[in-house]
C-alpha cells in the first residue's frame, strides 16, 4: 500500500508540473522613435537654441491622406527630443513626414512586423530608413539625431 501511495504522488507531482503556459503572461512593446534635431554646424538642437519652438511641429502620414500622427515632446531637464510610440504595434508600413514651422525636416518609412514567439508577442522591423535627412543613430540609447542646415 505504501508503494501504491507513494507512485501516486510521483505521478500527481509530475503532471502538475507539465503546465503547458511556462511562460506565464508576457508582452513586448515595440521600441519608441526618438528623434533629437541638431544644427549640423554647431550640433545645437534647436529647440534648445529657439531656431524652432514644440507648438510648431507636424507629423503626418503619408500612406493614409496625410493623417496627423500623435507624438510627444521630451522637455523634461531641457533635452528637447521628440518621440513617436505609435508604431509597431501591429504589422504595419509607415511612411510619416515630419515638418517644423511648415519646413520638411525628414521622412522617416518604417516596415515593422508584429510577430508571436514561443512566450512573448514583439515586433521585428524589417525596414527602417530617414529619407531626405542626414542622421547619427546612437546604438547605444537608440536617438536619432537628425542633422539640419
Amino acid at each position: 500500500m505504501k508503494n501504491f501511495y507513494l507512485l501516486l504522488v510521483c505521478v500527481t507531482l509530475i503532471f502538475q508540473s507539465c503546465k503547458s503556459d511556462d511562460c506565464g503572461d508576457c508582452f513586448t512593446p515595440p521600441n519608441s522613435f526618438i528623434f533629437e534635431i541638431v544644427e549640423k554646424t554647431s550640433g545645437e538642437n534647436v529647440f534648445t537654441n529657439g531656431t524652432y519652438v514644440p507648438g510648431d511641429i507636424e507629423i503626418t502620414d503619408r500612406l493614409n491622406d496625410n493623417e496627423r500622427i500623435e507624438f510627444m515632446f521630451i522637455s523634461e531637464d531641457n533635452i528637447n527630443q521628440i518621440q513617436i510610440g505609435s508604431i509597431g504595434w501591429d504589422t504595419e508600413i509607415v511612411n510619416l513626414k515630419v515638418s517644423i514651422s511648415g519646413h520638411e525636416i525628414f521622412n522617416l518609412y518604417v516596415d515593422a512586423e508584429r510577430k508571436m514567439g514561443e512566450c512573448c508577442s514583439y515586433t521585428e522591423y524589417n525596414a527602417i530608413t530617414i529619407i531626405d535627412a542626414e542622421f547619427e543613430l546612437d546604438a547605444e540609447t537608440g536617438i536619432y539625431k537628425i542633422l539640419v542646415d
